[in-house]
């Protein structure tokens, strides 16, 4: 039988009240308490950041406030820079590529809930991974939902909710988020 955490990770129900996950965030949450009172130090943010992370490429650059649930299920690349208090709610994998950068207040999700509220209020939830490609900029204050794939060299508009995956070469924008014109090199 899988364990709450395989459930999780394999995009199936899942009791987020588990013991193993509870501690597990219990851990993160110190972590990034810790990490959030550091002085503005690139190198010891470094350190603080790197037994958190799942993956942390060079030149990682995250802004404090940052929140997340685990921290192990974030992947980050080269030339990664995230603006003051992102949110990042990784209970599944949240995969970013090489020269990404999100604006301040931006939240990415990969837990949702149940629709029908008669099993939605039993607790259960569900989770889905969430992908960004090389060289995509994220406006301030946008939300990235469960699910999503967004493709390399995209810019999303400030304040979009992106609930659909977005191609590659494109600039979107709105609620819901969609492409409004592709970029030519």
């Amino acid at each position: 039988m899988k364990s709450q955490y395989e459930r999780m990770l394999a995009g199936e129900l899942y009791d987020a009240s588990d013991p193993e996950l509870f501690r597990m965030r219990v851990e993160a949450r110190n972590a990034i308490q810790i990490y959030n009172q550091s002085a503005y130090d690139r190198e010891t943010r470094a350190a603080l950041l790197k037994p958190l992370l799942g993956k942390m490429g060079t030149n990682t650059d995250i802004q404090t406030p940052f929140f997340c649930d685990y921290g192990s299920h974030i992947e980050v690349g080269d030339n990664f820079f995230a603006n003051f208090n992102c949110v990042f709610l990784d209970c599944n994998y949240i995969k970013m590529g090489n020269n990404v950068f999100l604006g301040p207040q931006v939240q990415i999700y990969t837990a949702f809930h149940p629709v029908l509220a008669e099993e939605r209020i039993k607790g259960p939830e569900f989770a889905a991974p969430v992908t960004i490609g090389d060289n995509v900029w994220i406006g301030g204050g946008s939300i990235i939902c469960a699910g999503v794939r967004i493709g390399a060299n995209t810019t999303i508009g400030a304040g979009s909710v992106v609930v659909k995956d977005i191609p590659a070469g494109v600039v979107a924008v709105g609620n819901p988020c969609r492409v409004i014109r592709t970029i030519n090199p």
